[in-house]
This record gives C-alpha cells, structure tokens and sequence, in this order.
C-alpha cells in the first residue's frame, strides 16, 4: 500500500500536498504532481523533474525524523511555481559547479537547467522553501519554445 498523504489542497491555480519525508513521498510527489500539471494542460517533462529534484532534496538533505514536506504547485503570473518545504532551514542548497557534482550530487544542476528562475525562501524557523519556476508559452508561442 502506498502512503497516504496527510493533506491535500487544490484550487483552480493551485495544488498542494502534504507528503512523508520518506523515499516513497518523493517518489509520490512527483507523481501527483505529473497527474495535476496533464489536468491543467500543461507539459509535463521539466516540472516533473524539478518536483522529483526538490522533493528528493527535500527527504533527503532537509529531512527530520517524523515531519513531513509540503509540494505546491502555483499557476500565475504566466509562470507554473513549484515550491517544496522541508524542516532544515539551515541547510540551504547550492548549486555546485559541474565538477563537484559528485561530492553533492546534480539535482540543482537539473532544477537551473530546467527552471527560468529557482532559489531558496526562509520560512518560520525551522522551515525554508526552495522554488522553481517555469514560463508559460503564451498564447501564439509555439509549446515548448
């Protein structure tokens, strides 16, 4: 059986998840993820990597035993807002130059290669977010370009 989410929240612009910091969270939320962005209409290739990137970094650098991480997804502005929470304020991501990658891994590699922009709020001790986001083509523009 998989697990179950604690919470979740929807609006017409919005979707958010409430999921255990654990392994198959992440896995969990990248796929709650992929199904709202198809309900939406929206590709699904770039932000469900960074939803799978963040929620990964999430459990595993931002993780503390019995807390769980919210995913959010926003719909504004011309841009999608992905934004994960863990409980490690203190442990702020940085993206690593490609040669230290092996020490710290690629995720952010992935998440600034895909997003337009990306970085890391301070929340409510012991809170942060880190976020992505990516344009929307507009009406006339090719998808994907």
């Amino acid at each position: 059986m998989g697990d179950v989410t604690t919470q979740i929240w929807c609006s017409a612009h919005q979707f958010g998840v409430q999921l255990p910091a654990t392994p198959r969270g992440a896995r969990q939320a990248r796929q709650l993820a992929v199904e709202k962005l198809r309900a939406w209409g929206l590709s699904t290739d770039g932000p469900a990597l960074i939803v799978a990137e963040l929620a990964a970094n999430a459990v595993t650098h931002g993780r503390v035993a019995g807390r769980d991480f919210p995913v959010v997804l926003s719909l504004g502005g011309g841009a999608l807002r992905i934004e994960v929470v863990d409980t490690c304020r203190d442990r702020i991501p940085i993206l690593r130059e490609p040669d230290a990658c092996a020490e710290g891994g690629r995720g952010l590699a992935v998440v600034a290669a895909l997003a337009d922009r990306w970085g890391v709020e301070q929340g409510p001790p012991p809170r942060k977010a880190v976020w992505a986001e990516v344009d929307l083509p507009t009406a006339g523009s090719p998808a994907g370009s």
